[in-house]
């Protein structure tokens, strides 16, 4: 875990990757659970058998939304800001998706500071957030997320 305690010192990590995620494992269940809550039953994510028989993937695969959701868990499991009481999710300049995430497969987060502005009652991070799959050549998920931390 790297800890910052002044935005200072997250200042000073401008343009460099701060922090790499613990590796954690797509299951199934996750990526059915992930369906449910966002009303998308598409068969290459739930349908094992069919998937299997007929996807290019040779398997189910995750949502890509999905991830992009673990980004403020694997943010948090990573990254401590102690100067701030309070982080909110401001928007996202891009994201991409470049590869399938294999349901069963491990994925974790890596995070590199792009900007710092400070704001009068908060201070405005841009991360690239880069989800990456184990053994995989391209990323999963490459987005680059705008955070507000409040003091």
């Amino acid at each position: 875990m790297k800890i910052f305690e002044s935005t200072e010192a997250l200042e000073a990590a401008l343009g460099t990757e701060v922090a790499v995620s613990e590796w954690v494992t797509i299951t199934q269940d996750r990526v059915n659970q992930f369906a449910e809550a966002t009303d998308d039953p598409q068969w290459i994510h739930v349908d094992v058998d069919r998937a299997k028989a007929s996807s290019p993937f040779g398997g189910t695969i995750a949502h890509g939304y999905l991830t992009l959701s673990l980004l403020p868990k694997f943010l948090e499991s990573s990254i401590e800001l102690r100067y701030c009481r309070m982080s909110i999710n401001y928007g996202a300049n891009k994201i991409r998706f470049p590869s399938p995430m294999r349901t069963g497969g491990r994925m974790r987060g890596r995070f590199t500071l792009l900007s710092l502005e400070r704001l009068p009652d908060c201070v405005q991070n841009t991360w690239r957030y880069t989800a990456e799959q184990e053994g995989a050549d391209k990323p999963v998920c490459v987005a680059e997320v705008v955070l507000r931390q409040y003091f």
